[in-house]
């Protein structure tokens, strides 16, 4: 059994003064049991709790630390510029530079709005949506997640899946009732809401690979086709490339998919571990915005140069030679490998994997939508989960989150995970 007293300790602590002790609702692992193990630090692809106990991570701050735990070379930019200052309330030339980058990346992202989280970069898209088609409603996807803002919070996937809710508490019925919710790879379902609503549905937002209700794949045609839908009623897509932006190939994953979307969300990645969220697309859409146009938004932090620095260090690495190889082959290797494991140990389930996105749903042969992934046996996933940890290996705690594989990940530590996974799995098929 692994040490756990110091988190322990740590988790009383963070009781009395922390809402539910956790400052993000899956870090409690409430789906898996347990106490939740503290991280003290993390190098490369291992992160080391309070209690000295070391593991082979797959959680990868979900899904930043696409290059491993303090890469030296972004460790040394943000030391660089921390020297400078954290932030002025001015713009910087490191804001353009992130821009530019992003842009010359993304060919449809004429224009950059820098925010500072995935969910502010999901409230700008909508708010510009809405203020360029002059229509209300918006429609996304059972189980897609794109944060934690009022009308987005509708069969959200991540945390609020994990938990078992299906909504928030405190979100007005006027708000949620303007959000249609479809099944994600069903063009059918998404064009039936057309069909009623003509001339109400201001956007249709998607995650191009779904990866909050674990990793789902888009349908062959299905994002191309989600295109043609929407703007064939006057409606914008929104590609949420929170977490497949630059983690995929260098640039977004629509592109590989056929997608044609008018606003993208970014984040993760390209922050290099630090905060930061980013909004682009058409520059008429983009022109919107205040000062330039009349869709307000602000932010103290947004541009943050510190942030940035991480970013622009990252996306340097990212556009070196055969990185996306690397990773591709690095992730095949554990999403073969796991899927082996499980069919060895004669347990139902399935791998899905799209690039370094990974996750083994347990109990079902097949996850396509939500629905499906709901289906999955998620007390054995969380006796899965504890078997793991045991061995060494730091999965997300919930059978609804992906597995982040980074750059820093070896062969020896792949080898190393498929052999833990073959012994968890053959340990809990035996009750």
């Amino acid at each position: 059994m692994i040490a756990r007293k110091n988190s322990a300790a740590l988790l009383a602590r963070a009781a009395a003064v922390i809402p539910g002790a956790v400052n993000s609702p899956v870090r409690a692992w409430k789906a898996v049991g347990g106490a939740t193990l503290f991280i003290a630090h993390g190098q490369g692809a291992t992160v080391i709790d309070a209690d000295g106990n070391r593991f082979i991570d797959y959680v990868g701050s979900y899904g930043p630390a696409i290059l491993g735990h303090a890469h030296p070379e972004v460790v040394a930019a943000i030391a660089e510029q921390a020297a400078h200052g954290f932030g002025y309330g001015a713009p910087t030339e490191l804001e353009v530079a992130i821009a530019e980058r992003v842009a010359a990346a993304i060919p449809m992202a004429r224009k950059v709005r820098l925010v500072s989280s995935g969910t502010e970069a999901g409230m700008t898209a909508i708010r510009l949506a809405r203020a360029a088609t002059g229509r209300s409603r918006i429609i996304k996807f059972d189980g897609c997640y794109h944060g934690h803002s009022d009308a987005l919070l509708v069969r959200a996937g991540s945390g609020v899946m994990t938990l078992g809710v299906p909504d928030s508490a405190g979100v007005p019925e006027a708000l949620a009732a303007l959000t249609r919710v479809a099944q994600y790879n069903s063009l059918e379902a998404v064009e039936r809401y057309f069909l009623a609503e003509p001339r109400e549905i201001a956007a249709v937002i998607v995650e191009p690979v779904a990866a909050n209700m674990g990793v789902v794949p888009p349908a062959p045609g299905f994002l191309k086709d989600l295109s043609d839908l929407a703007h064939r009623y006057g409606a914008l897509l929104i590609c949420d490339e929170v977490i497949t932006g630059f983690r995929l190939r260098y640039g977004t994953a629509h592109e590989i998919f056929g997608a044609e979307p008018d606003l993208v969300m970014l984040g993760k990645v390209i922050g290099g571990g630090m905060p930061i969220g980013a909004v682009a697309g058409r520059a008429d859409l983009m022109d919107l915005l205040a000062p330039a146009g009349p869709v307000y938004q602000a932010g103290t932090l947004s541009g943050n140069p510190v942030a940035v620095r991480a970013g622009i260090e990252t996306l340097s690495i990212l556009a070196r030679p055969g990185t996306y190889e690397r990773l591709e082959a690095t992730s095949a290797r554990l999403g073969d490998g796991m899927a082996e494991a499980l069919r060895d140990a004669g347990l139902k389930g399935c791998v899905n994997r799209v690039g370094s996105l990974v996750t083994a749903f347990l109990g079902v042969e097949a996850v396509r939508e939500a629905e499906a992934a709901r289906r999955a046996d998620t007390a054995l996933f969380a006796r899965f989960f504890h078997a793991m940890l045991e061995r060494g290996i730091y999965l997300p705690p919930s059978q609804f989150e992906a597995m982040f594989v980074s750059l820093a990940h070896s062969e020896g530590d792949i080898d190393r995970t498929v052999a833990a996974a073959r012994e968890s799995l053959a340990e809990i098929a035996k009750f």
